[in-house]
């Protein structure tokens, strides 16, 4: 990749500033060529991307593969930000417990099949039925 950090954001169809103001600390890699952000970074360049548009929908598969948490719940806190504008998001992720916190509703699907569903407040009481469903 040969385009940097401020140059990825330019093509995106929000503002570099809004971008930014998401995921701050991106400034200080602005003039750091894509290639060679961190992988947290570039998940970060990517979803501050598609934050700084404003969609009404975001569909998000696994922000966190192979990230540590510190970055995990940035990812989060930015997508749960948006959620809280106004954009409906449906989020697909392995850490559960970090997902619950930001989430106002969960789906728990085992081959197919939906075993568990409710609210956030409803869930955090059911902890072992959900490590059970989910381990």
């Amino acid at each position: 990749m040969e385009l940097s950090t401020t140059d990825n954001l330019r093509l995106g169809a929000g503002s570099v500033d809004a971008a930014l103001e998401i995921f701050p600390q991106l400034r200080k890699r602005a003039r750091v060529k894509a290639g060679l952000l961190s992988g947290g970074e570039q998940q970060m360049l990517a979803l501050a991307r598609v934050l700084a548009a404003r969609p009404k929908l975001i569909l998000a598969d696994e922000l966190s593969q192979g990230l540590p948490p510190v970055i995990v719940r940035r990812l989060l806190d930015g997508l749960h930000a948006a959620a809280d504008t106004g954009a409906g998001v449906l989020l697909v992720e392995q850490h559960v417990r970090l997902a619950l916190e930001v989430a106002d509703r969960a789906y728990f699907l085992r081959r197919g099949e939906l075993v568990l569903q409710g609210g956030r407040a409803e869930l955090a009481s059911r902890q072992a039925e959900i490590e059970q469903v989910y381990l």
